[in-house]
């Protein structure tokens, strides 16, 4: 998805470039919205390109559309992708859920190798140890 979504923006940039100085009896306006349009589009497919998932010894960070997350192993319970879903969710010590938009289930079994990887990773590295009593 990122080299596609890159590459078209490299193509949207070079038509509207393209356009803006060869089209005959337009404006600076005209011209300069032409680049404008382009930069647009080029914005929302970097967003739609941006979204990852990095597992480091000492923190997971995913990163989606907008924002990005830094998540200590700890805080992690479990990861899930149920059929149907378009990516996997995991679900956090505090209650809540944060999707995972770096794994896309569309990749087919791509998606599976890469959850069923974070998966073995969460199981070794995400629990904490249990609290001393007494």
């Amino acid at each position: 998805m990122r080299v596609v979504a890159y590459a078209l923006a490299v193509i949207i940039m070079a038509t509207m470039g393209a356009l803006a100085v060869l089209l005959p009896g337009w404006g600076p306006p005209d011209r300069v919205g032409l680049i404008a349009l382009g930069l647009v589009g080029v914005f929302v497919l970097h967003l739609l390109a941006r979204p990852r998932l990095t597992a480091a010894p000492d923190r997971v960070t995913v990163v989606n559309s907008i924002r990005t997350h830094v998540l200590e192993w700890a805080e992690i319970v479990d990861v899930r992708m149920p059929l149907g879903e378009p990516w996997p969710t995991i679900d956090l010590s505090d209650g809540t859920t944060l999707a995972v938009m770096g794994i896309q289930s569309n990749d087919g079994a791509r998606a599976t190798a890469a959850l069923a990887e974070f998966q073995a990773l969460l199981r070794g590295r995400g629990e904490a140890p249990e609290p001393r009593r007494g």
